[in-house]
C-alpha cells in the first residue's frame, strides 16, 4: 500500500486503484466497448469537422480504456430536447448497440439530465450513456495523482453529477451490482463510491462545499507561493497547449523535470514547475499546465481554477503546438479560446511549433506550409522537443521576450549599495556599467517588480 496524499480521510493507492474515504475511486476496469454519437448543427459548426471531432472522441475513449466498435452521426438544426438526436436516429442507435454488443454509448456533446435519462430508457438498463464531459472527467480521475488534482477532479465530478442524481445513482447501482462507482463501476462512474449512493442531495451539497473550502485553501497556498516568487523577481513562463502537443516532453528537454510522457490525451494532469537557466546568467520558472481540448467542460475549467491561475500570473506563455497534426490550426484556436476565457488572452506568447521531426521537411509543400506557420503564429520557433532540435533557439526567444517586458532604466548606485548592483546583474539585463566617483552607473532593463527598490537611484 502506498500513501499518495491525504485530505479529509486520505487518498490511498493500492496497486492501480486509487480511492479516498469520500468515495473517489480510480481503478483498472473490465473491458468495455462503445459506440460513438456525433452531431453537427446547421449554421453552428464546431472548431473541428464532425469526422475529426469523432476521431478525437475515439482517442479519448481509448485513453479511458474503451474499445470503439462503431459510430453514428447526424446533422440537425438544433438538438432534440428529449433525446438530443432525432427519434429515428435513436432507433438506429438501439439497433447499432444490439448489433455490435457494446455496453457504452458516448455522445460528443454534453447531454442534459433529461436527455440522458430518456436515452437510458430507450437503450435499456445495461447500457451506460455518457457524454464527452463525463468521459473527460473519467480520464482526469485516472490521471490525478496529487492532493490538488484529486480534489479538483472530485469537485468537477460531483457538480456534473448532482443534477443527474434522480436516475444516475440507481442506474449506476444496477450496473455495478449494487456497488456503483466501486471497483467494477467502469468508465464514466469512477469517483463517488457505494457509500455515496446512500446519501441525498443535501449530503452531496455538503461534500461540494467541503471540496470548495479545500480548494480555497489550496488557492491561498498557491497565492502565497506566487507572492514569494514575485518578491524574488524570477520571471514565470507558463507552458500551454492542446493535450498531447508535447508540453511535458518540452519541459523535460529544458530541465530535469522527469515528467511522465505518454502518447495519449491528458497524460499529464498535475502541474510541474522547474527553474531553467537562460542566456546571460538569467533564469526563469517554467510551469507545465494541464492540456486543453475543444469543448473543454466548463465544470473542469471552474474546478481547476486554482491550477489555471498559474497562467494568469505568468510573465510569458509558451504555446506548444503539434505542427504535425492535421488539425493544428483548429487546436491553436481551441487553446486561444480557453486562454480568453481565463482572462489570459493578452499575455505575450512564444509559439513552439513542436514535433517537426514527424514532418518530411525535404518536401517543398511541407516547407511552404512551415514557412506560412512561422509567419502566422506569434514569435514562432520550429522545434522537436523529443530530439532537442530548436530548443536552444526557443529559450533564446523566451529570454529576448522577457527582456523586452522589463523596464528600461539608467541608474547611479552608491558603492555602499553593492548588493543592488549584484541584484541588477542577477535579475535584470545590463547594457553598460561604468564606475564613477559617486558610484556605479548602470544602463539596462529591470523587472517591473524590482524597479521600486531602485527608484531613488534613477537618473
Amino acid at each position: 500500500m502506498t500513501q499518495v496524499d491525504s485530505y479529509g480521510g486520505g487518498v490511498v493507492q493500492i496497486g492501480s486503484v486509487v480511492r479516498d474515504d469520500a468515495g473517489l475511486i480510480l481503478t483498472d476496469q473490465p473491458d468495455e466497448s462503445a459506440v460513438l454519437v456525433g452531431v453537427e448543427f446547421d449554421g453552428a459548426p464546431g472548431l473541428l469537422s464532425l469526422e475529426d471531432s469523432l476521431s478525437e472522441l475515439s482517442l479519448l475513449a481509448a485513453t479511458a480504456g474503451l474499445t470503439v466498435r462503431g459510430q453514428l452521426s447526424q446533422r440537425l438544426e438544433h438538438p432534440n430536447p428529449a433525446t438530443f438526436i432525432g427519434s429515428g436516429k435513436v432507433e438506429e442507435l438501439v439497433a447499432l448497440v444490439a448489433e455490435t454488443g457494446v455496453n457504452v454509448v458516448i455522445f460528443d456533446e454534453e447531454l442534459s439530465p433529461r436527455q440522458q435519462r430518456q436515452l437510458e430508457k430507450a437503450l435499456g438498463e445495461q447500457i451506460k450513456v455518457l457524454d464527452r464531459t463525463a468521459l473527460i472527467l473519467d480520464i482526469f480521475a485516472r490521471h490525478a495523482k496529487t492532493r490538488e488534482g484529486a480534489v479538483q477532479v472530485e469537485l468537477a465530478q460531483y457538480e456534473y453529477r448532482l443534477p443527474r442524481l434522480t436516475r444516475a445513482w440507481t442506474h449506476l447501482a444496477r450496473q455495478a451490482g449494487g456497488r456503483a462507482g466501486g471497483a467494477s463501476g467502469g468508465v464514466g462512474v469512477r469517483g463517488p463510491g457505494e457509500t455515496q449512493l446512500e446519501v441525498d442531495r443535501r449530503e452531496i451539497g455538503r461534500r461540494i462545499a467541503h471540496l470548495k473550502r479545500l480548494l480555497e485553501d489550496i488557492r491561498s497556498h498557491r497565492e502565497r507561493y506566487r507572492e514569494k516568487r514575485r518578491q524574488s523577481a524570477t520571471p514565470v513562463v507558463a507552458v500551454v497547449g492542446y493535450t498531447n502537443a508535447g508540453k511535458s516532453t518540452f519541459l523535460n528537454a529544458i530541465s530535469d523535470a522527469g515528467v511522465t510522457v505518454q502518447d495519449q490525451l491528458f497524460a499529464t494532469l498535475d502541474p510541474t514547475t522547474r527553474r531553467v537557466e537562460l542566456a546571460h546568467g538569467h533564469a526563469a520558472l517554467f510551469t507545465d499546465t494541464v492540456g486543453f481540448i475543444q469543448k473543454l467542460p466548463t465544470a473542469l475549467v471552474a474546478s481547476f481554477r486554482a491550477t489555471l491561475e498559474e497562467i494568469n500570473e505568468a510573465d510569458l506563455l509558451v504555446h506548444v503546438v503539434d505542427i504535425s497534426h492535421p488539425n493544428a490550426d483548429e487546436q491553436v484556436a481551441a487553446v486561444e479560446e480557453v486562454l480568453e476565457e481565463l482572462g489570459a488572452g493578452e499575455k505575450p506568447v512564444i509559439t513552439a511549433l513542436n514535433k517537426a521531426d514527424r514532418l518530411d521537411r525535404d518536401d517543398p509543400a511541407v516547407q511552404e506550409e512551415l514557412a506560412q506557420a512561422l509567419q502566422a503564429y506569434p514569435n514562432a520557433v520550429l522545434m522537436s522537443a523529443l530530439r532537442g532540435e530548436g530548443v536552444a533557439e526557443l529559450l533564446e526567444a523566451v529570454a529576448s521576450r522577457l527582456r523586452q517586458s522589463m523596464l528600461p532604466v539608467r541608474l547611479l548606485i552608491p558603492y555602499a549599495n553593492g548588493e543592488l548592483v549584484s541584484r541588477f546583474h542577477e535579475f535584470g539585463h545590463v547594457d553598460t556599467e561604468e564606475y564613477t566617483e559617486k558610484g556605479t552607473r548602470m544602463l539596462g532593463r529591470l523587472p517591473v517588480e524590482l524597479a521600486g527598490q531602485y527608484r531613488r537611484y534613477f537618473e
